[in-house]
């Protein structure tokens, strides 16, 4: 393998000739050899449209300090990186300290060296392009980093907020499939009150529609971004022309409305937003994880269980027990929401221990911020299209367990009476009969003067 030979402040390094990256990157690669975790890609996406809108600026106010045909090939070569062309070769781990200052060094040499590419020049001909002199010209790790990790989870969340949009819509189709389903509803696993399997639904789309609603105005939050602040939001280094137009040349540029925050220290030492933003994740995923066991509960069985609910059959479900299928799809989403609730954690203590005029623990940060979104995009469509489209109900299962339910009980109260009630309720047990007979063969109430008081339109009507 033929090397080159790259320089900083610490002395000098081999580099391979054909790579991208340089001696900051290099030095990172050695000092985290941590979980071999790469930096999300979106991130990567991210800073290449924050060094393009920096460059374009710079170049617009005559502070980029290169010939036209450099200044192009450097704007292009950030293009290729917000477009996803070269994440294989940001090396860095994702766990690093520094606040983010490998992630950044490591983009800013692939930057450069991919622009020198095009010009026919050899990596590493940094007195043409330079990483430090051109590509981060005017700004700091401190105030890329945030504002390209603020970039990279608005457009996660939208994509996020798309599959949260559809999931409610078919639940809501369900909500109508099943309406006139009547069912056991219970509370504290006991039987309360007859309820229908489309109310079941309905309130799952309900919750479903608050989370789509808080994902819609979180984004709100992270609009608010700190580039031109350089290294502690004073501005220091950058002229005020760019300070003034580089987060509008990003907003142009990505359609993502960005704004420069009124108090440039203050949006660089504190990371709250992203304490909100992520709890606001992880109460979606919390909905997400009571669905997903309300759905195994009621579709325990299929023949010791409630089974009330079918759930489409994905996978075989034991190597030792012939013909068991399990409820794997939401068993993977619990799964994922569980993940996003740890990561929730992390990222709160994370931003907890910010010190004085910067967190330097954001890399922890956007790992599991956008690990966390990306996971719940790809669960959803997974629990809508594997489950929730194909869910059917056990009718006679649910009619069954009506039947034999003291969760009839509370319907035959405005007729009967609570005390009257409570004693067929005790009876029908020591009998080891049905309430449903009971009160038939005893009188109380015709066989249709009953039915009348459990169709899904009594059990779902106001009071008189």
């Amino acid at each position: 393998m033929s090397y080159r030979i790259e320089k900083d402040s610490l002395g000098e390094k081999q580099i391979p000739a054909d790579a991208l990256y340089g001696i900051h990157t290099a030095r990172a690669m050695e000092n985290f050899p941590l979980g071999g975790l790469s930096v999300h890609p979106a991130l990567i996406h991210a800073f290449g449209a924050v060094k393009r809108a920096a460059a374009t600026v710079n170049r617009s106010i005559g502070k980029l300090n290169l010939e036209d045909n450099c200044a192009d090939a450097l704007i292009a070569a950030c293009t290729k990186m917000a477009d996803g062309e070269l994440d294989a070769h940001i090396m860095v781990d994702a766990f690093q300290g520094g606040a983010g200052t490998s992630t950044n060094m490591n983009v800013n040499e692939v930057i450069a060296n991919t622009a020198l590419d095009a010009l026919g020049r050899n990596k590493g001909q940094y007195e043409i392009i330079s990483p430090l002199d051109h590509v981060n010209r005017h700004q700091s790790t401190n105030d890329t980093y945030p504002t390209a990790l603020k970039l990279a989870a608005i457009i996660l969340l939208r994509d996020l907020e798309q599959q949260v949009l559809l999931l409610q819509e078919a639940l809501q189709q369900k909500e109508k499939q099943f309406e006139h389903v009547v069912k056991v509803a219970r509370t504290e696993y006991q039987d309360a009150v007859l309820t229908t399997v489309g109310r079941l639904f309905g309130a799952f789309a309900e919750a479903i529609g608050r989370d789509r609603w808080r994902l819609y105005k979180c984004q709100e939050r992270l609009r608010v971004v700190n580039l031109g602040g350089t290294a502690i939001g004073t501005g220091l280094g950058a002229p005020k022309p760019y300070i003034f137009q580089v987060v509008d040349v990003l907003r142009e540029q990505t359609g993502v409305p960005l704004a420069r925050a009124e108090n440039l220290l203050d949006c660089t030492q504190n990371a709250d937003v992203f304490v909100e933003v992520s709890g606001i994740v992880c109460a979606h995923a919390a909905t997400l994880q009571k669905m997903a066991s309300d759905l195994r509960l009621l579709s325990s069985g299929p023949n010791a269980g409630i089974g009330e609910l079918m759930l489409p059959q994905r996978q075989v479900g034991s190597s030792i027990m012939p013909a068991k299928v399990n409820p794997v799809i939401p068993e993977a989403l619990t799964q994922v929401a569980m993940q996003v609730m740890g990561n929730d954690t992390v990222i709160r203590n994370a931003c907890a221990s910010g010190s004085l005029e910067l967190n330097p623990f954001l890399p922890l940060v956007a790992h599991n911020l956008l690990t966390s979104l990306t996971l719940l995009t790809h669960a959803l469509p997974m629990f809508r299209t594997l489950c929730i489209d194909g869910i059917e109900v056990d009718e006679n299962r649910c009619a069954s367990l009506v039947a034999d339910s003291a969760a009839l009980a509370t319907a035959l109260v405005p007729r009967l009476g609570y005390d009257t009630v409570a004693v067929i309720v005790k009876r029908a047990r020591i009998m080891e009969r049905s309430l449903y007979e009971v009160v038939i063969e005893e009188g109380m109430l015709s066989k249709d003067e009953l039915d009348a008081l459990c169709t899904h339109f009594a059990v779902c009507k106001l009071g008189d």
